[in-house]
């Protein structure tokens, strides 16, 4: 077996290769998104604690 018909697979490599493909981008997502929405949350958190402070 040679590379080429590897990446083929008998003609389902364009399945296969977009199905690992698409894992590799959600697992991907599973780890941006929730770093984006921590500095999102972080931000206004120490927003929501100034404005608490500066009304005492």
């Amino acid at each position: 077996m040679n590379w080429s018909e590897f990446i083929h697979m008998g003609g389902y490599g364009f399945y296969v290769w977009s199905s690992y493909g698409l894992a590799l981008l959600v697992l991907l997502l599973n780890l941006y998104l929730p770093l984006r929405r921590r500095k999102t949350v972080r931000r206004l958190l120490l927003e929501f604690l100034r404005l608490k402070e500066q009304t005492r």
